[in-house]
Formats: structure tokens, C-alpha cells, sequence
């Protein structure tokens, strides 16, 4: 009997192309409250859990940081975010690959470290309704990468093993996740992070985006 793949995918970075909206409106986030990140430093913390982040933060810039800040900069980051919401779009190929999938009757989800309220702004761009896509934010998990929590929530809403599943990310978070839950992971470029660290990081095969992913599908078990 033929075992056919789960697709789980992160978004930011991975189906829609807005990594750099995402450092630019952290960065104007940590700007306002007097914290001096370079931007190359919040690139690197992109798709990790905010714990993390703010373990990261408070190690490089020796900033404590309290709860009341870090919902400061929560809410600050997703008001800058949401403003720069007409320069998301998908990523090339990233339809076309969805759509695909759902052809070939290939279960697939989105499992994403952003919470709704920014998540929402990635999802209309790609034009999936959550109503209708299972889709996995933060604000429905205990723990975000590189806890395996989101992606393993995201297979259980397709009721399908989680050792049969692609995960598919730009980030060594997303790669981390992956290999924490048994999953295959699969690295793409286009977020940001190069084909060696992500292969460090545990990914099976490395491409350069979903227009790339989709030429080679049959390399994860897609059929054509």
C-alpha cells in the first residue's frame, strides 16, 4: 500500500515573500523602545519562537526584558507589519504549488510561528482561507520552533502521521522542528538562509523556491 506525503509548510519566507518586511518592522519595533539590533542580527531570529527571541535578545543587547516590553514589542511589530501589507506576495510558484498539490489530492497545511494577526495579512496575499485551509498560528500552540508543536498540530489536522509529513521552510528553525518530530524536512532559499545551513540543520533536499520545489515534487513522492 502506498504511503502518500503530508505537505506542511511554514509561510513567512517559505510561501510568501515577507522576511524583510518582517526584520524591517522589528526593527522599527526595537527602535522605539531604545533597542539597538542590527538589522542582520533580527534576520537571523525570523520563524523562531518569540521565548527564544527574546532569550537572543536579552544575551545581545544585554536589555532585560519584562513582559510589559515584550507585548510592547509585539504590538509595535505587528502595527508596523500590517503596514506594509500591499508589499506581501506569494512567493513564485507558491500558488501554482498549492493548487497542484490539492489537484493530485495531496493533503497539505500551513504551520506558521506568526501569530493571526499577522499571519492574516500573509494569508490574503496568498489567498488561502483559513475557514477552508487548515491552517496552525501561534496563538494555538503551547510552544513555537524549533518546538515541533506547530507542525506536529498541523498533521494532526490532516489526521496523518507525522513521520510520513514534508515539512517544507526557509529557516534552520523550521529544519530543527522537523527532525524533532520525525518529519522529513525541506529547505527553500528564499527566505534568507543558505543551502548549507539549512542542510546542517537536518533538510533533506534544498531548493530555491516553491516554483522549484514544484519542478522536483516527485523527489519528495509527488507524482506528476
Amino acid at each position: 500500500m502506498r504511503i502518500e506525503p503530508a505537505f506542511l509548510f511554514d509561510l513567512d519566507g517559505t510561501l510568501v515573500d515577507s522576511v524583510y518586511q518582517h526584520v524591517l518592522a522589528w526593527k522599527e519595533a526595537l527602535d522605539s523602545e531604545g533597542i539597538d539590533l542590527s538589522v542582520w542580527r533580527i534576520h537571523r531570529k525570523i520563524g523562531m519562537s518569540g521565548g527564544l527571541f527574546t532569550n537572543q535578545l536579552e544575551r545581545e543587547t544585554g536589555v532585560e526584558m519584562s513582559e510589559d516590553r515584550l507585548e510592547r514589542l509585539r504590538r509595535k511589530h505587528a502595527q508596523a507589519y500590517r503596514r506594509m501589507s500591499s508589499q506581501i506576495r506569494p512567493l513564485p510558484g507558491a500558488r501554482e504549488l498549492l493548487a497542484w498539490l490539492t489537484n493530485a489530492g495531496l493533503q497539505w497545511a500551513i504551520a506558521t510561528s506568526g501569530r493571526m494577526e499577522t499571519a492574516g495579512v500573509n494569508l490574503d496575499a496568498l489567498g488561502v482561507d483559513p475557514a477552508k485551509t487548515p491552517v496552525v498560528t501561534r496563538d494555538q500552540v503551547k510552544y513555537a520552533k524549533p518546538d515541533p508543536d506547530l507542525f506536529l498540530a498541523a498533521a494532526a489536522r490532516l489526521n496523518a502521521p507525522i513521520e510520513t509529513a514534508v515539512v517544507v521552510g526557509d529557516s534552520i528553525w523550521d529544519m530543527l522542528a522537523a527532525a524533532r518530530c520525525r518529519a522529513l524536512g525541506v529547505g527553500l532559499l528564499c527566505g534568507g538562509y543558505g543551502a548549507s545551513e539549512l542542510q546542517q540543520a537536518t533538510a533533506f533536499r534544498v531548493y530555491e523556491d516553491p516554483a522549484d520545489l514544484l519542478i522536483h515534487i516527485d523527489e519528495l513522492g509527488g507524482r506528476r
